[in-house]
């Protein structure tokens, strides 16, 4: 059981990296190693220090009543199964979406009680974060602009400036990403109560840093470079708003796609251009994951989880 969520943990290291350090790589301030390295370091320590709140969620907000070990198995492996086949296919997607599918699917499955309450205030979330952090993208890539033209082209002191600190906004990134899908990883095997929550917590910190290490690199190109052209400042820009949305989220302890935030990022700041270097076909190939992810991670855990009950009783 542990293992399975540290599979989900690795998928979100593989496929989420690229929402830290995507747009960095794509103006090409860092090589790749680097990057990764500071994904995987602060991504642990958000975890480790934040990642509660979602925790929590996950492994008993959704899903009230008790669910067979087999049956959190079959939610977290199906989710991992997911995630794993949109990095193959470099789409960055939302583990939180896979996740929280298939603990609804099972859990409908199961039998269960369903808190359609905290259900749809997570579907709302998935609706409002990208919104909120493209708006905040789009007004702060203005100012950013308006900045530039009255005093950032005077000194190259303010563009090393502004190069230091898209650096540190995508550890920003990467400390929120670990604050909100470490408890995707390891909310679920909280709720067999054999481990301890910090050491939990710190485990799955670990297994996105690994994931993020390993087989980070496929969706970063997508993200950096597929959806739009970025420079240093309208990479800054990007981080810092996709950052503060899954942040914010994280604190409540609602689990969000860090994809969707940053990539309406993106987008934001693109609009900011006039939106003609914004490649629909990348946007649509990415909202679409978006949308089957969760409902097919829902589906597939459903049917999974209801024949396996159905060969045992045979």
């Amino acid at each position: 059981m542990l293992g399975a969520g540290l599979y989900v943990g690795w998928n979100i290291g593989a496929n989420d990296t690229a929402n830290c350090i995507g747009t960095t790589l794509g103006c090409g301030l860092i090589p790749f190693r680097l990057a990764a390295l500071l994904v995987a370091v602060f991504a642990t320590l958000g975890a480790f220090l934040q990642g509660g709140s979602v925790m929590e969620t996950i492994g008993s907000g959704i899903v009230r009543s008790s669910l067979h070990p087999t049956a959190l198995l079959v939610a977290l492996l199906c989710s991992g199964f997911f995630v794993t086949l949109a990095t193959f296919l470099k789409i960055p997607t939302s583990t939180s979406q896979a996740v929280v599918g298939a603990i609804a699917g099972i859990g409908f499955a199961a039998h269960s009680e369903v808190n359609i309450h905290t259900f749809i205030v997570i579907l709302e979330s998935w609706i409002f974060c990208p919104i909120l952090v493209l708006i905040l993208g789009f007004i702060l890539m203005c100012l950013m602009r308006l900045f530039l033209r009255m005093y950032g082209k005077k000194t190259l002191i303010f563009q090393h400036i502004l190069g230091w600190l898209t650096i540190f906004s995508a550890c920003y990134v990467a400390y929120s990403l670990g604050a909100n899908n470490a408890g995707n990883a390891v909310g679920l095997v909280s709720r067999l109560g054999f481990f301890n929550r910090r050491l939990l917590l710190l485990l799955g910190g670990l297994s996105i840093a690994l994931g993020a290490l390993t087989y980070g690199k496929k969706v970063s190109d997508t993200v950096g470079k597929g959806i739009t052209s970025l420079d240093v400042p309208g990479a800054f820009v990007a981080q810092v708003s996709s950052a503060f949305g899954v942040h914010f989220f994280s604190m409540l302890g609602i689990p969000v796609s860090t994809s969707s935030a940053i990539v309406s990022a993106v987008v934001g700041v693109g609009l900011v251009k006039g939106g003609r270097n914004i490649s629909r076909k990348t946007i649509f190939t990415i909202v679409s994951g978006w949308i089957l992810t969760p409902a097919f991670a829902l589906a597939f855990s459903f049917l999974v989880y209801k024949g396996i009950t159905i060969f045992l009783k045979t």
